[in-house]
């Protein structure tokens, strides 16, 4: 089957200078929404990153995708509330069909080498890190900035993943090193916060 223009463009990884320093930000985005524009706002600024991949993934492995909108939907989402032109949306784990953070990067890294780049995951993630494939390859791969949420903000103390990376965590007044730094490095990112979330939206949509 021909596959269409929008969704071809889609499925390419953005182009990006050489030095340049390059935010990753993986997510359903199902939907996407003011919370996720907030997160990478803060990102951009404090890391003061050229440019911020918002990364639409074909289905998360630790989520039910039953209720998961077709993949062009939800790219055309993310693209139509975007105004800062440093945030790209892509898809191109469909193209490499590849579904795992830590073969994400892998792959980012090989078709990327000149780059800096930085993983990014909101706190609520940071809880659950320690379960997703290969987390500790992931920390060895690429530094890490964890952005505040609502009741996750003290997760840096407590969360298993955190604990265990606790030596290797610089203060977030240094954040716009961390893209520069040999893995594993991370930062937790204090600022404003948003309470909603794709689950709430989608639950809200329902009863409409």
């Amino acid at each position: 089957m021909k596959q269409n223009p929008f969704l071809r463009d889609a499925l390419r990884m953005p182009v990006v200078g050489d030095g340049q320093k390059v935010g990753l930000f993986g997510g359903s985005f199902n939907p996407p929404h003011e919370g996720h524009l907030n997160l990478c706002d803060l990102a951009l600024k404090r890391l003061e990153l050229d440019q911020l991949w918002w990364i639409v993934t074909p289905g998360n492995p630790l989520k039910d995708v039953s209720q998961l909108a077709p993949l062009e939907e939800r790219i055309r989402l993310c693209r139509a509330m975007i105004s800062n032109p440093k945030i790209r949306v892509t898809a191109f784990e469909a193209r490499y069909k590849v579904r795992y953070t830590a073969d994400t990067l892998k792959l980012v890294k090989a078709k990327r080498p000149r780059n800096d780049f930085v993983w990014l995951m909101g706190a609520d993630n940071l809880a659950d890190f320690h379960r997703w494939q290969d987390w500790r390859d992931i920390a060895d791969m690429m530094p890490i900035a964890v952005i505040d949420r609502p009741g996750s903000t003290l997760s840096y103390h407590s969360a298993q993943a955190s604990i265990a990376l606790s030596k290797y965590r610089i203060d977030e007044d240094d954040a716009r090193l961390l893209a520069h730094l040999k893995p594993p490095a991370w930062t937790f990112l204090h600022g404003p916060r948003s309470s909603l979330s794709s689950t709430q939206l989608r639950a809200a949509a329902k009863k409409v």
